[in-house]
């Protein structure tokens, strides 16, 4: 993963988060939300976006929400396709 996290941006994480918290109601995403928070508060740590990046292939099904009521994330994962 090469320098993926020069384009994470704490305050659209703070969106997705709020937006998650309010509009899926699936306790399978909490692991998503402990990530995002995590690289929230250091979101040069490539790390930490692995992490984010695993808990969200994780989800199965419930991607399709995530990425329905919190785009942004969608364009984290973009810069992460060919990992």
């Amino acid at each position: 993963m090469a320098n993926m996290t020069k384009n994470v941006d704490p305050a659209k994480l703070d969106i997705s988060i709020t937006l998650l918290r309010q509009y899926v109601n699936d306790p399978s995403i909490e692991p998503l939300i402990f990530a995002l928070e995590a690289l929230k508060k250091d979101p040069s740590n490539e790390s930490l976006f692995g992490e984010f990046s695993d808990a969200f292939s994780a989800l199965g099904i419930a991607q399709g929400s995530v990425l329905t009521y919190a785009p942004y994330i969608s364009s984290l994962l973009s810069n992460d396709l060919f990992d």
